[in-house]
């Protein structure tokens, strides 16, 4: 939020501060030609990623509420649920999670571990479809608690990535890379991309942005309607709106220009979300430098790859993976788990290669 409160000091957010800001931009060379990326697992050294940008505006939100508990919802290995539980008790905060299944993977395993190491509570729900209930039954039973829906992503999330587009346009200012025509990034919760959309617009509106505004490269990691074009951008139209609301300047984007600046990119999304694929493999082993995962950013990394290929750039990845490796549970930990939870894991764990 460093840089927003810096363009725009007289939009007030409360906000905890959490991550490094900047995060690292460099460039990697891939087939022996440039792309850069935007290094946001650098963002902290006990869990960093792009959801601790989301993290510093829902912490102050919830401190602003005077809240003593936040949930986070997402999948058995959600990066916003494990960054969400690390984080809070910086704002002061307890941490709770409701999960749902997913398929299993080395990465959706480390999170999962870590979640029940961390002995935070944990509600488990026998699908995504119970989402809806189990949050309005929580927000109903704990009024001190503060409820947010998968990734984050509604307006108040979004800001986190509004202000990463100011930081990126300060560091093009100081040449750490050219003007980007793409901006490639995994699509999941939407609440990244639709900040980052947004922010974009923002920042040319007031002369931040100097340069022709980039394609938001959305590439899909869950399924149509979550990750919809119009659902996107309509997300970025409301924090425009929002921003506008906090005494920010008007940015005159509506849903249609915003769209036009947006991809929504379905051609890695494979057999659905969580399960990797060749091609998401490959881009792993061709892309040096960040950390990538099979979940999220390793399809990003897929069609960046296919972007680069076939002559488009400059590039940019967002590389939205933690650079840290998160702790194990222990036995002990696993036992007091919700037992469908410590079934996944440990099924997980004996099917690993040694």
């Amino acid at each position: 939020m460093i840089a927003l409160a810096h363009h725009l000091p007289r939009v007030r957010v409360p906000w905890v501060p959490i991550g490094r800001w900047p995060t690292p931009l460099g460039e990697a060379a891939v087939d022996g030609r440039p792309v850069w990326v935007k290094h946001e697992g650098d963002s902290h050294p006990v869990y960093g990623g792009n959801k601790v940008r989301t993290l510093e505006v829902w912490l102050g939100h919830a401190q602003a509420v005077g809240a003593r508990r936040i949930w986070a919802i997402g999948a058995y290995g959600s990066n916003h649920a494990i960054a969400t539980v690390l984080h809070a008790p910086l704002a002061g905060l307890e941490a709770a999670a409701m999960l749902f299944p997913q398929p299993a993977s080395e990465w959706a395993v480390e999170n999962c571990h870590a979640l029940v190491a961390s002995g935070c509570r944990l509600l488990r729900l026998r699908s995504v479809l119970g989402v809806p209930l189990a949050a309005w039954r929580v927000a109903r039973r704990e009024r001190d608690a503060v409820v947010m829906p998968p990734g984050g992503a509604t307006p108040i999330g979004t800001l986190g990535a509004v202000a990463a587009a100011f930081e990126l346009a300060d560091q093009i200012t100081a040449r750490l890379a050219p003007p980007p025509q793409r901006i490639v990034l995994a699509v999941g919760s939407t609440c990244t991309t639709a900040g980052l959309l947004a922010g974009l617009h923002l920042a040319r509106a007031i002369g931040v942005w100097r340069w022709s505004l980039p394609i938001v490269h959305g590439v899909r990691v869950t399924p149509w309607p979550v990750t919809s074009r119009l659902r996107t951008a309509e997300l970025a139209r409301r924090t425009l709106a929002r921003i506008e609301q906090l005494g920010g300047p008007r940015a005159a984007a509506g849903l249609t220009e915003l769209a036009s600046r947006l991809v929504i990119d379905g051609r890695e999304l494979g057999a659905g979300y969580g399960r990797c694929t060749p091609r998401c493999d490959a881009a792993m082993q061709a892309i040096r430098g960040p950390r990538l995962d099979g979940v999220y950013s390793g399809k990003a990394a897929a069609a960046l790859l296919r972007l680069h290929r076939a002559g488009a750039g400059p590039l940019m990845f967002w590389a939205s993976k933690s650079t840290a490796i998160l702790p194990r549970a222990s036995d002990e930990a696993l036992r007091a788990a919700p037992p469908a939870i410590t079934r996944w894991v440990r099924d997980a764990d004996m099917a690993a290669p040694s």
